[in-house]
């Protein structure tokens, strides 16, 4: 997605460009110009368009789950959306550590069409209707969490964490969250500024603010605070999937540091412990750029001994 990190005329034409090209995307999301039309964001301030619209996205976003086969396929689906990190390389040399390399960045390549971009742009308009309109009651409420678990699973963080803010600072003060769905907010918040943004004295002091007692989500932080890399993938697994997809900001993280370590304190090591530290399998691990060698026995060679 798009993000302006400068100014000036040139990034100003840039961003009417894009939004020009949004526009055109969100018109072929629905069937016809003058269901485009009826659905701007003048309209869209209207309560009754508002609950409309909103069906209407979830009637589509139901489809893309449908569509998508659900489980592996859905999770490939949704990882399309976004720009993957590929897995750190870790050099087989026994040089001291390096700092964090820059890692290259690279789009999915899953052939399936994915209808969840138009998806995305539609729920950016109704919240901003919403907001237009100050409305914050029961409908306002169920809206925002609609978007932010959808947009979390999608791993687009421009639009859960506006949500995200507005529903905890200015739609919960006025209709206040069951207990279930506060826990759930507070903990997708305590997770992104950990995981993602890796804020952890930021996730403490939210989580005590709160009052948050979730303990997986405060052992994803100690795991975080800790380097603890054994703890963070055993927790990954166990969490739900709207907390396992913002865990995903922190794994690169997590795996960067465990193969230093191994590559650190092992010459050579059976393949399924290097799988295991590194939470993926063998040729993942080789296609993100691991330089060590497999020998026909199981073992993997880290690093070769100097010779005396």
């Amino acid at each position: 997605m798009f993000k302006a990190a400068c100014s000036g005329p040139t990034l100003m034409h840039d961003i009417r460009a894009f939004l020009h090209q949004q526009d055109s995307i969100f018109t072929s999301t629905f069937s016809t110009l003058d269901e485009c039309r009826s659905h701007c964001l003048d309209s869209l301030h209207d309560h009754k368009n508002q609950e409309a619209y909103y069906q209407k996205i979830v009637d589509r976003y139901m489809k893309f789950i449908a569509s998508s086969g659900g489980g592996e396929e859905l999770e490939k689906a949704f990882a399309s959306l976004t720009v993957k990190d590929e897995i750190p390389q870790v050099p087989a040399n026994n040089g001291p550590a390096s700092n964090r390399p820059t890692l290259p960045r690279q789009a999915s390549a899953t052939p399936r069409p994915n209808d969840m971009p138009n998806i995305l742009m539609a729920m950016r308009r109704l919240r901003e209707g919403i907001l237009g309109s100050q409305r914050r009651d029961q409908f306002a409420q169920r809206a925002y969490m609609f978007i932010i678990q959808a947009s979390i699973l999608s791993r687009h963080w421009e639009s859960y964490q506006p949500a995200l803010l507005y529903l905890l600072n200015e739609i919960h003060p006025i209709t206040p969250l069951s207990s279930t769905d506060l826990q759930d907010v507070v903990g997708y918040r305590t997770l992104d500024l950990a995981c993602r943004q890796y804020e952890l004295a930021d996730a403490f002091a939210f989580q005590r603010a709160f009052k948050f007692d979730d303990r997986r989500v405060a052992a994803v932080v100690m795991s975080l605070v800790h380097d603890d890399w054994v703890r963070f993938w055993r927790i990954k697994r166990a969490v739900d999937g709207y907390q396992r997809a913002i865990l995903e900001f922190a794994v690169d993280r997590m795996r960067l540091h465990a193969l230093k370590c191994l590559g650190r304190g092992y010459l050579s090591a059976d393949r399924s412990f290097v799988e295991r530290t590194g939470d993926s399998s063998w040729p993942e691990l080789v296609k993100g750029g691991v330089g060590w060698e497999l020998q026909d026995s199981g073992m993997v060679t880290i690093r070769k001994p100097k010779p005396k």
